[in-house]
This record gives C-alpha cells, sequence and structure tokens, in this order.
C-alpha cells in the first residue's frame, strides 16, 4: 500500500540520460536562457527609448518581453538546477512554480488575443484606431490581463493544494506540471482533472478562437495587410501549436519524453523565439536597432577621439 504520510518534498526526475548529455543540456539551455533575458530586454529598451515604436502594438509587445522574460525565468533555472544534480523541490516550492507558470502562460494568451485585436483594428478600422486604443485603453487592457491571469489561476493551485500526495513523492518531469503531480494524489483526482482541462480549453481555446476571427477579418478585408500580421502569426502558431498537444487533447498514453520535450520547447525556446522573430520580420524593429547602434558607435569613436587627443 502506498504510503499517505505527509509529503513535504517532490524529487523531480528530469531527463534519465547520461552525465555528459546532461552537461551538454545545461549549457545550452543557459545559454539560451541568457539569449532570452537579453532579447527580450532589448526589445523592451527599444521600445523605451525610440519615439516611433511609441504605439500600442509595440506597448503590447513590450508587455509580452516582460512577461518572457519572467515565464521562462520560473522554470530555466530550476531545469537547470535539475541539470545540474540538484532534483528536490519543497511542496510550497512547487505549488508556487505552478502558480507563476499557468498564470503568466494564461496572460500570455491574453496578451497575443489583445495584439490580434489590435492588427485588426489598425489594418481594418484605421480611421478610429487612435481613438479606439489610445494609452489609457492599452494600460486598462494589459491589467485586465494581468489581473484575470493570476487571480483565476490562483483558485485552481489552491484547489490542488487540498489535496493528499503520496509516497514516493516523484515527478518525472523536470518541473511541477499539473499531470505528473496529480498523478501523485492519495485522493480521486477525477474532478480536478476535468477543472484543469476545463480551465485550459476556456483559456487557451477562447484566445486562440479570439486571435483566428481577428485574422479572418483582416483576410476578408485586406488580404495584402495581412503580411504586417506575420510575426505575431508566427508566434501563435508556435506557442498554441505546443500548448494544445500538452495541455488541450485527449487522455492519449504519449511517451513522457515527448512531452517533455515539447514542454522545454514550450518554456525555454519559445520565449527566445519570440523577440527573434519580431526584430527579423520587422522592420521598424530592425531600423531602431540599427539606430540604437549606431548611437552607440558613435559615442564609442567619440571617446576613443578625445583620449588619443588627450594623450596627444
Amino acid at each position: 500500500m502506498e504510503n499517505q504520510s505527509s509529503v513535504t518534498h517532490f524529487f523531480l526526475i528530469g531527463f534519465t540520460i547520461s552525465a555528459e548529455l546532461q552537461f551538454f543540456l545545461f549549457v545550452v539551455f543557459f545559454a539560451i536562457y541568457l539569449l532570452t533575458v537579453t532579447a527580450n530586454v532589448a526589445i523592451i529598451s527599444l521600445v523605451r527609448v525610440d519615439n516611433r515604436l511609441n504605439t500600442p502594438m509595440y506597448f503590447l509587445l513590450s508587455q509580452l518581453s516582460f512577461l518572457e522574460i519572467w515565464y521562462t525565468s520560473t522554470i530555466a533555472p530550476k531545469l537547470l538546477s535539475n541539470l545540474a544534480g540538484w532534483k528536490s523541490i519543497s511542496l510550497s516550492g512547487c505549488l508556487s512554480q505552478m502558480y507563476f507558470y499557468f498564470s503568466l502562460g494564461s496572460t500570455e494568451f491574453f496578451l497575443l488575443g489583445v495584439m490580434a485585436i489590435d492588427r485588426y483594428l489598425a489594418i481594418c478600422n484605421p480611421l478610429r484606431y487612435q481613438s479606439i486604443m489610445n494609452g489609457q485603453v492599452c494600460l486598462q487592457t494589459t491589467a485586465a490581463c494581468w489581473s484575470i491571469a493570476f487571480v483565476s489561476v490562483f483558485f485552481l493551485v489552491l484547489l490542488i493544494s487540498r489535496l493528499t500526495f503520496c509516497q514516493p513523492a516523484v515527478i518525472n518531469h523536470f518541473f511541477c506540471d499539473l499531470p505528473p503531480l496529480l498523478k501523485l494524489s492519495c485522493e480521486d483526482t477525477f474532478l480536478e482533472e476535468i477543472i484543469v482541462f476545463l480551465f485550459a480549453c476556456s483559456i487557451i481555446l477562447t484566445s486562440l478562437l479570439l486571435t483566428i476571427v481577428s485574422y479572418v477579418f483582416i483576410l476578408s478585408s485586406r488580404k495584402k495587410a495581412f503580411s504586417t500580421c506575420a510575426s505575431h502569426f508566427s508566434v501563435v502558431t508556435i506557442l498554441y501549436g505546443t500548448v494544445i498537444f500538452i495541455y488541450v487533447r485527449p487522455s492519449v498514453s504519449y511517451p513522457m519524453n515527448v512531452n517533455k520535450v515539447m514542454a522545454v520547447f514550450n518554456t525555454v525556446v519559445t520565449p527566445l523565439l519570440n523577440p527573434l522573430i519580431y526584430c527579423l520580420r520587422n522592420k521598424e524593429v530592425k531600423e531602431a536597432l540599427r539606430k540604437v547602434m549606431n548611437t552607440r558607435r558613435s559615442r564609442i569613436d567619440g571617446i576613443a577621439y578625445y583620449s588619443k587627443s588627450i594623450r596627444l
């Protein structure tokens, strides 16, 4: 019979691979994490310093970049420590990680939906765009995205925290995800599984439907203008594809390693792809970045010239 004593810590299995391969993955994921933070900070800084990017679209993009920094920081450090050999996590730490992971993820879906509506208004209703998407509306909308996500996930995690977990407290994952955690419960979790599934469907599929409807209206009115949404569409496709595979699908017995790979792509790779996609496919962002680089180069050349003049 399973031991139903109070569980205070969990053991995260992570990746069952050789020590050499774990070290290699540690180096790769650490480099990706640093690049992710740097790239997203660069996006936020560009939007703040360049007046040409002082528009609702880039305000929302900076919000997305800010979110991506915290989203990947919720998972990546624990993933790195797991690869380094520290595989234990406390119950409170597990629930906290789960809370921020799902809260930030839900906020991202809401923000992507708002960004799709923003593109629809800018393309299909340009005359009223400035009056509809003004600064106050942008602030209120983003505040609602953050608030609704964090409040709703709080009650979800509160529901999970009331469960009793059995020994051995081993989670077959590299972070505290809901499906493997529910499997450790000593109680019947049918109700919790239904609630989690409905929660995922309501947030993911509703925001996806909102995005699809916005794109349909854009395509039906101005097909040529759809190219301006290419960056947003690429991000949406990547994110929704991975998350729907993990959380919104029938209970099919996929190998756990497949879920882990998809989770790595969702939590580590995607936050890096987002700023790269927006930079590489957005002319205004590239011009702003080029302007900043040229200004910095001019300052460095000026300092070097001044130092040389003093020596002479």
